[in-house]
């Protein structure tokens, strides 16, 4: 299986023939695992209902880097939608991985959450082993799925790349991949 990856990122073109079949296996293989990671998370915040992050933006976050912006979600309207945005944000993430629809755009939000889950866990003891956590490593697979185009190897993002519709409007092959 041949699969050219065409894409661009920051204005340079980086496109590439895939001649290993491995490797847009791995790429399928690594979206899914992802998008499973993240829609049992989510689903999981659905089941145990109502969920509070308040204990995350309010409580863990407070004396970190980080601490000034997340606080600002701790109380009231902010922290309602918190609590629906996280559970819901992590859902769709998820199945957008593991569909292969409108990958980049899944993978860039659930990369922005990994940048909150690592400095926050990391400054409040998750560092005390080093800086490679699992939280960074989640956000480098995130960036790869990104990178790499791999919702156009067997995934709806080859369908989507294809339809009239995103070659009339080419921006929108920013969200695909």
């Amino acid at each position: 299986m041949v699969t050219d990856i065409r894409t661009r990122l920051l204005g340079q073109d980086v496109s590439f023939p895939v001649e290993e079949s491995l490797l847009a296996y791995w790429l399928v293989v690594m979206r899914l695992i992802v998008g499973w990671w993240f829609l049992h998370a989510g689903l999981d915040k659905f089941l145990a209902w109502p969920f509070n992050a308040s204990w995350f933006v309010g409580g863990a976050a407070a004396q970190t880097t980080l601490g000034p912006v997340l606080v600002l979600f701790s109380e009231g309207a902010l922290l309602s939608f918190t609590n629906l945005m996280v559970p819901l944000g992590q859902t769709l993430i998820g199945l957008g991985l593991i569909v292969g629809a409108l990958t980049r755009l899944a993978a860039f939000f659930g990369a922005f959450l990994m940048v909150f889950f690592y400095f926050v866990n990391g400054e409040t003891g998750g560092w005390s082993h080093g800086v490679i956590t699992g939280d960074l490593l989640g956000l480098l697979i995130f960036a790869m799925i990104a990178t790499l185009g791999a919702g156009r190897v067997l995934g709806i993002d080859a369908y989507l790349a294809r339809t009239d519709f995103v070659k009339e409007h080419p921006r929108l092959r920013h969200f695909i991949g």
